[in-house]
């Protein structure tokens, strides 16, 4: 599949080999400028190489590696960063690269458009959670305190460099890791997208351009009209609710990855949209066992499950003091600000357990 763009006024992606697109000419516009390369260990040691043989305007790039892992995603390694960057006299006219998974593009997004009051940055994201989630509509930040993302900026990359064949150096445990956030687009916008992907059974099939290129445009079309998440974005949240307090809460003992999390998410909030029957029974089945076929189920005791709606009323998404979460009235509808109480949420994480014990 040949190079394609997606340009709005809010979202500008290249699709395709890097080799052959825009990327080089794009370079070319900063050669009197500094270029500054983010990278965290894995992409350091299997995609960096690659990109500046590949283009001579980054043999003079200035490399600065961030430690791998969510653990890392907080404001003191952003502070390194900050002062590497004053000592390497970065200016604002100057190029910021975050070349990485979801880590390094959330964080790297929110040190380049912070500093100096915002930098230049793109983003090359090499994981497929980054290609079809993290590294699109502007959305930076880090953790703080354990809790998700509570810092941070909306400011959107000059562009996004979207090339499947970084695809090729990862697990397929990292390749499901996106799975989850292609799920997630099809369920709140794309019920045929959802149908073509929902029967997929290798990480070889998630790869195709054609398929990836479906999922991003459920997320730029509904950025494009609302691009500060004001109303009609939150539906990308659904399933991060549950998933997000999920994954903070199994970090400090045993982590799981924020695709399986958003996964059990997804799981939690659709039954609670069936409860209420605002979710058919046979649209819900067909959710809960699309999901089980690729993620595993988790086991939660009582004390679990009080902890993890604790976590909830952090998230961002809340109003009032009351949780809010997107809920499913049909596969491909989703609705948005929806108050959830914590009896339904400990009901739902209750289930997950039972799903466990099948």
């Amino acid at each position: 599949m040949k190079t394609m763009k997606i340009e709005g006024n809010y979202c500008r992606l290249e699709i395709g080999s890097i080799l052959e697109g825009g990327f080089q000419a794009y370079l070319k516009t900063f050669e009197n400028q500094k270029i500054v390369i983010l990278v965290d260990e894995n992409t350091h040691d299997y995609c960096l190489e690659y990109l500046i043989t590949s283009f001579p305007e980054l043999e003079r790039a200035e490399i600065m590696l961030l430690p791998c892992g969510e653990e890392n995603k907080v404001m003191e390694v952003c502070f390194q960063v900050w002062q590497a960057f004053t000592e390497y006299h970065v200016e604002r006219k100057d190029l910021v690269i975050n070349l990485g998974g979801g880590v390094v593009t959330d964080m790297g997004g929110f040190i380049a458009s912070i500093y100096k009051r915002g930098l230049t940055f793109i983003h090359v994201p090499t994981s497929l959670l980054g290609m079809v989630d993290a590294a699109i509509g502007g959305k930076n930040g880090i953790d703080l305190d354990g809790y998700k993302n509570q810092l941070g900026t909306i400011t959107q990359p000059a562009c996004v460099f979207i090339d499947s064949g970084f695809l090729g150096t990862l697990p397929a445990e990292e390749i499901f890791n996106g799975y989850a956030e292609m799920l997630k687009h099809a369920l709140i916008g794309d019920v045929a997208l959802w149908e073509e992907i929902r029967h997929i059974k290798s990480e070889e099939e998630l790869i195709q351009q054609e398929v990836i290129v479906k999922a991003i445009r459920v997320k730029t079309n509904i950025i494009e009209q609302d691009p500060l998440e004001g109303g009609l974005r939150k539906k990308l949240n659904f399933g991060h609710t549950v998933g997000h307090a999920l994954e903070s809460y199994f970090f400090q003992s045993t982590p799981i990855s924020h695709g399986h999390a958003v996964a059990l998410g997804m799981i939690a909030e659709s039954y609670i949209s069936m409860k209420r029957n605002q979710l058919p029974k046979e649209a819900y089945k067909e959710i809960e066992s699309t999901i089980i076929r690729s993620f595993p189920m988790i086991e939660l005791q009582a004390e679990d499950v009080s902890q993890v709606i604790s976590l909830m009323y952090q998230d961002k998404k809340n109003e009032a003091g009351q949780i809010r979460s997107c809920l499913l009235e049909g596969i491909g509808t989703c609705l948005y600000d929806q108050e959830v109480k914590e009896e339904e949420i400990g009901e739902s994480l209750f289930h997950l357990t039972l799903l466990f014990n099948l």
